[in-house]
């Protein structure tokens, strides 16, 4: 295996989830100081890019092509350029496409420097309120409903809380499915957090999905903290 250290970097760049302010100084300057930007979505990135006034080459790196994209990314790192990965909103690799390229390149010996920012599992916590020692990042469950409520059993079941993702088009069964298994945890569930709309509902799973059946239109992005269960008194002692 032939080692590349130092000739090249490759910087994983976290956006942000909705709040064009919420991007870190650091962030810009790695998108102005790189070669090239390798992105989940060329045109999201682009946007983004364009608002900071930041011009630079891109190279489209999605999940559904990141194993031939990467090969990609690291002919341009071979050349001595150096690369900032970024998917559509939040860190890379958090329920978004980046951990086949960290890999690869990491394999292949190059520098990889993480470029921190927001996140939703983040921001969520930071607002759930919980105190659990242990929390568990799902991200998105699967779409069929038999391996969802088997997952959602599986996870109720380790008494730690744990953080979902969610499409608008998704959320109501998913928490319909809560509600059939156990529908007294305490859940908080955002929608579109840092957006104009952003929303945070909070209760037990039966109170937060009957507040969002009874709603005509469900729309947004959402991400769900499910609390862990209660500890007993003896617990306490």
């Amino acid at each position: 295996m032939v080692y590349h250290y130092f000739v090249a970097i490759l910087y994983v760049v976290a956006t942000p989830i909705g709040n064009l302010g919420d991007i870190t100084y650091r962030a810009l300057e790695t998108f102005k100081a790189v070669d090239v930007i390798a992105c989940e979505d060329t045109r999201h990135t682009l946007q983004l890019l364009t608002h900071f006034g930041i011009r630079k080459p891109l190279v489209s790196c999605r999940a559904r092509n990141e194993d031939v994209a990467s090969r990609r990314v690291l002919d341009i790192l071979k050349k001595g350029q150096d690369v900032a990965y970024a998917s559509d909103a939040g860190t890379p690799a958090l329920s978004d496409p980046g951990a086949v390229l960290v890999r690869m390149a990491r394999e292949e010996g190059y520098t990889i420097v993480p470029i921190p920012g927001a996140s939703a599992f983040a921001t969520l916590l930071s607002v759930s309120g919980g105190t659990d020692k242990t929390v568990i990042f799902e991200g998105f469950l699967s779409p069929k409903p038999g391996r969802r409520r088997t997952r959602l059993r599986e996870l109720l079941g380790t008494g730690c809380a744990f953080v979902l993702y969610e499409s608008p088009f998704r959320i109501l069964k998913l928490l319909t499915d809560f509600a059939e298994i156990e529908g007294e945890r305490h859940v908080v569930v955002g929608r579109e957090l840092t957006k104009l709309h952003e929303e945070l509902a909070s209760g037990s799973i039966t109170e937060v999905r009957d507040d969002f059946a009874a709603r005509e239109k469900i729309l947004g992005e959402f991400s769900v903290y499910v609390s862990g269960k209660k500890r007993s008194t003896s617990d306490d002692d």
